[in-house]
């Protein structure tokens, strides 16, 4: 029995998505940091969660208000394997290992469909007040299933996704050990401007 890097794996499959999906052609693997984080139960919940290193336009430092003073707002700087990162993304585990393998793929992919087309450390905005999902959270979700079923049909073969098949026991069952990197939340600094 082998040890299972959740992480490393998710990372090799992350790169695949991004050369053969043109969706999300502008995603700069080295740019992303895949971690897990510990999910409080086994249903409902986060699935999985992006933190973007950078403010709107790729801006590391904004200026808000905070009630009658102002502050700076800096994003944290988080470096892995001598690349600054842009984005961290968290899988939350075990919910998202509980999933049917389909709705792993829709994860990962609506993840990645949140990094800004220009790559810049920002989220992909969409008009209007739901500016992370577009007016509708479940037609964003459709579409991530019509980009996984692209996916799918594209790939040769699909022997490296069966880390993706069966929940966290059937992975138990035939792995010796499951490790993966875990990163505290990046927080921003507010310092007074």
């Amino acid at each position: 029995m082998t040890t299972l890097n959740l992480t490393g794996e998710l990372e090799r499959l992350i790169y695949d998505i991004t050369l053969r999906s043109p969706e999300l052609h502008h995603i700069i693997p080295e740019k992303l940091l895949v971690c897990v984080s510990s999910g409080r139960t086994t249903r409902g919940g986060s699935l999985a969660k992006i933190h973007p290193l950078r403010f709107a336009g790729g801006e590391r430092s904004v200026k808000a208000r905070r009630g009658r003073r102002n502050v700076l707002c800096t994003m944290p700087s988080i470096t892995h394997r001598g690349e600054e990162m842009l984005y961290v993304i968290y899988f939350l585990v075990p919910r998202f290992l509980e999933l049917s393998f389909r709705e792993k793929m829709i994860t990962i992919f609506h993840e990645l469909y949140h990094i800004s087309p220009a790559c810049d450390g920002d989220i992909r905005r969409f008009p209007g007040r739901n500016y992370a999902h577009g007016s509708s959270t479940k037609n964003y979700n459709l579409l991530m299933g019509q980009l996984v079923d692209r996916y799918l049909a594209g790939i040769p073969d699909r022997s490296a996704l069966a880390f993706l098949e069966g929940n966290l026991a059937a992975l138990r069952s035939r792995h010796s050990a499951i490790v993966a990197r875990r990163l505290q939340a990046p927080r921003i600094s507010i310092t007074p401007a």
